[in-house]
């Protein structure tokens, strides 16, 4: 190495040692936070809770934007939801407090990131994820291991790649498949995101990095939501012909995909997972007239699918967010849920110019929300976190991104 690459490589090391430094309380624990997501103790509420006072003393003036207002009645009607139908149950009151906290958090985080340059804590947010992602990989290794290595190519079913995850050897993440493989999802596409929006640079090894990690999990829902967003990335950045060489490349993947990923054979298999979501949705529709308007009460999704659907495999939530709030909720529920999230969309799209970015981190998210998530889960709301400090860093365009190794 020449004596001036030398110097430029320890002045970088230098100015890396520096911008770590350099770093804020509430920056290190906006980054410790999302660490504590992973950790097998669920102390990720206490952190949530320290972090969102943090970021009210760094924020020099709260904002209380239109989705926040929604958000408040959503929440407020969650909890006389909760005191009408549920007073002092445990189950029930521990997800309540989830609700509230991590909406919380979620508005302090918005109103905190949105009052400062963040181009120094992306970079460190880009190490953490990388960090959580290894353990991530190294987490489903161990199970693959255990397992001797059987269903490192794919699984039959969803009961099959289900057994893979064995509580003994549970250290990072999380012991549900579809939760894991969700996470794996957000935080690996907002790893793939981050050089793009800093460098114009769309990563070759991290987009083929987080595949590996979402397909080693077993799950669809990561390679799904996946497949969007970096198609979406992947067709905005690449010239005509690129593009055709895409869809290509899509058409002889497409069979591997369909049978060892997705799984298309046994979609409807009363032991698979997608097929259960469609027995609940069914009962949804079927007995649309067993919901009040006002909702069965906050968490009163299994007893309903206990009641109606064909049968009832014990989750919590009817695996749809928006039919699990109306479920719940009601009108009421439903439409502040619903005016949350658009009104949120589009603070964030005016926040910068760059509908593609945005049409590329929120679709992911939208997907996931259709097939899994009850609406407060920690995971939702930190990467509606992630998405708006990637998407309002600045604009871009995409014209100037270019593939990189």
């Amino acid at each position: 190495m020449s004596t001036p690459e030398i110097v430029l490589t320890n002045q970088a090391a230098a100015f890396e040692g520096n911008e770590w430094k350099a770093i804020s309380l509430a920056e290190s624990l906006f980054l410790i936070s999302l660490i504590s997501m992973f950790l097998p103790v669920k102390v990720y509420p206490v952190f949530f809770i320290i972090t969102s006072y943090f970021f009210y003393r760094e924020t020099p003036q709260l904002t209380f934007p239109k989705w926040s207002i929604a958000l408040a009645v959503f929440s407020t009607y969650a909890v006389l939801s909760y005191l009408i139908n549920f007073p002092g149950e445990p189950l029930t009151l521990t997800n309540i407090i989830k609700l509230l906290i991590n909406f919380l958090f979620l508005f302090f985080a918005v109103n905190w990131l949105g009052s400062r340059d963040n181009e120094s804590l992306t970079t460190k947010l880009d190490a953490v994820l990388l960090t959580v992602l290894i353990l991530s990989l190294i987490q489903l290794l161990i199970y693959h291991q255990a397992y001797d290595f059987k269903l490192i190519t794919g699984s039959d079913s969803s009961g099959q790649a289900s057994s893979l995850y064995r509580d003994s050897l549970y250290y990072w993440g999380l012991d549900d498949k579809n939760m894991f493989g969700a996470r794996i999802a957000l935080m690996g596409f907002s790893f793939i995101c981050i050089p793009v929006v800093l460098k114009n640079k769309l990563s070759i090894w991290r987009i083929t990095f987080v595949f590996l990690i979402a397909f080693l999990s077993l799950s669809r829902t990561p390679i799904i939501a996946l497949l969007i967003g970096v198609f979406l990335l992947l067709w905005f950045s690449l010239d005509k012909k690129w593009k055709i060489a895409l869809l290509v490349l899509i058409a002889i993947a497409l069979p591997f995909v369909l049978q060892k990923v997705i799984r298309v054979d046994s979609l409807t298999s009363s032991n698979d997972g997608m097929g259960i979501r469609l027995v609940y949705w069914t009962a949804f529709f079927e007995h649309f007239d067993a919901i009040s308007p006002w909702g069965n009460g906050f968490l009163s999704a299994p007893n309903f699918l206990a009641n109606h659907a064909e049968f009832y495999r014990g989750e919590p939530h009817i695996h749809n967010t928006f039919l699990s709030t109306y479920l719940e909720m009601g009108i009421v529920g439903f439409l502040s849920f619903l005016i949350f999230f658009v009104w949120f969309i589009r603070d964030c799209w005016h926040k910068t110019s760059n509908a593609k970015l945005w049409l590329a981190l929120f679709l992911p998210i939208i997907a996931i929300m259709m097939i899994l998530y009850s609406g407060y889960d920690n995971d939702l709301i930190m990467y509606l976190c992630l998405i708006y400090l990637i998407g309002s860093l600045g604009e871009i365009t995409f014209k100037k991104v270019k593939l990189s190794v």
